[in-house]
């Protein structure tokens, strides 16, 4: 879609707004909403002003100019708006040099895409994200210095059961798997979410109950390329938001929002191709492998502390990453195998469906930052011939205590993660993917805001410890 066909799409449409989004440092979506009488043709050129400072992350205040250049392409009419609106996705200039920003993580991405092409190891790199979720009933917490709480309430949840006002059929720890109802409470829930989503483009593929207890789900959408893939991920994230907002409950993408219970990922399956052809497949291999995806998972399984800073971003990530709930910590590779970091899926002998996947990201991810680093992990392995450990086809969770000492686990904290990124990020920077810059604020901005943050405050736990000693 071109300039021309965007501003005649938001006609037939009969939008009266055009809401301007961009994603910032972190993940999140931001906007601002004009009349469709001034969203002109001229936009898609003189671009959009805002205050880069006022977003966090980008600049600072004394050049906090910036503009945002709509992307005809990623047009479409907003499910939830009463009022008819239509939503353009834009990426970031500097408005005195006219270049793209580099810290615009969407451009990141771009530039991710185009380095793929220039390696000639291929042309398409293809992401399929299974991002899980909470719906809560309610959801409060207070962080006050005189009074820390959380209080989550779910009608599936196991600890309501002897409330007055529950309606029986919950859900024990680990029991979520594909009951149906009524224990599964919250079917039309997705599928009104999958219906959002199909109005905003997203061609949805499945949903389901997760394996958690207190409304733990997951939508799968069918494979796109990355940055498009990335684009899809928002408005994926935007549809479960609003649909639960507007429900009444509350939707988290926490990695780990319940002590005692499984946390939610992000399993990324992703492929590269060339002239249409996948090149990950080879008959000989182990579990249906090229040599080039096995050097693919070689570089993702290198670089994986590293990677997690941006595919497992938070501090709460590291309450998931831990054994003993299914969390992918042991960085193998294995066919069929979830207690792998990386799992070869064999539901299919098509060389089409030859991919990895790797299953240590989680939701807060930004996607464009995520899929980019992990892609271009993965192809430092390839340019490097890097070689993973050797594939082990056992339960990695009950191995002997010898053997699994042998087995490198994923870093313990976001600060750990951090720390990698920091020492290792060469192969991000290789064709200005990602650039020093982007790194650096990223780095300084997880540390002060969220680890230190974390770090510094007491938690109700340690009361319990120490409280009376």
């Amino acid at each position: 879609m071109d300039p021309k066909s965007a501003l005649a799409y938001i006609e037939e449409n009969d939008a009266l707004f055009v809401d301007i989004r961009f994603t910032d440092l972190m993940g999140t979506w931001q906007h601002f909403t004009l009349p469709a009488g001034h969203f002109t043709e001229d936009a898609f050129e003189e671009g959009l002003a805002f205050d880069g400072s006022s977003i966090r992350g980008f600049q600072s205040i004394n050049e906090s100019d910036m503009l945002l250049i709509p992307d005809p392409s990623t047009l479409f009419m907003d499910p939830f708006t009463e009022v008819p609106t239509a939503v353009i996705v834009c990426n970031i200039e500097d408005p005195i040099t006219r270049q793209p920003y580099a810290k615009d993580p969407r451009y990141t991405a771009v530039k991710a895409e185009q380095y793929l092409k220039s390696t000639g190891i291929g042309d398409t790199c293809f992401f399929g994200p299974e991002a899980e979720f909470f719906v809560f009933d309610h959801l409060a917490f207070s962080i006050k210095p005189e009074h820390t709480l959380v209080k989550i309430r779910s009608q599936e949840a196991h600890w309501e059961s002897a409330e007055d006002d529950n309606p029986g059929f919950t859900i024990k720890p680990k029991g979520g798997y594909y009951p149906c109802a009524p224990v599964d409470k919250l079917q039309d829930l997705r599928s009104q979410m999958v219906l959002k989503m199909m109005e905003c483009g997203i061609d949805v593929e499945m949903h389901h109950h997760e394996v958690a207890t207190a409304g733990q789900c997951e939508i799968d959408i069918k494979f796109n390329t990355l940055t498009k893939m990335a684009d899809e991920l928002m408005k994926y994230k935007y549809c479960v938001k609003q649909t639960a907002f507007l429900n009444g409950m509350i939707a988290t993408f926490m990695p780990k929002p319940l002590y005692g219970d499984n946390g939610s990922g992000m399993h990324c399956h992703q492929s590269i191709w060339k002239n249409g052809q996948p090149t990950f497949y080879d008959e000989a291999g182990y579990a249906g492998l090229s040599e080039s995806a096995r050097w693919y998972i070689g570089g993702i399984l290198k670089h994986a502390p590293a990677l997690l800073a941006f595919c497992a971003p938070t501090t709460n990530s590291y309450r998931r990453l831990v054994p003993g709930y299914e969390a992918p910590i042991n960085l193998m590779y294995s066919a069929r195998n979830r207690s792998a970091c990386v799992r070869i899926p064999m539901v299919s002998k098509s060389p089409k469906a030859k991919r990895i996947e790797f299953r240590a990201p989680d939701p807060m991810a930004n996607p464009y930052l995520a899929f980019a680093a992990m892609m271009m992990a993965g192809l430092d392995g390839i340019q490097n011939r890097i070689e993973p450990p050797k594939p082990i086809d056992k339960d990695l969770y009950e191995l002997p205590p010898l053997e699994k000492a042998q087995i490198e686990q994923t870093p313990g904290s976001l600060r750990a993660t951090l720390a990698a990124l920091a020492s290792d990020h060469e192969f991000l920077l290789k064709g200005d993917v990602f650039t020093k810059e982007l790194i650096e604020s990223y780095i300084e901005y997880k540390l002060e805001h969220e680890c230190d943050a974390v770090d510094l405050r007491p938690h109700p736990y340690e009361f319990y410890l120490y409280a009376d000693n």
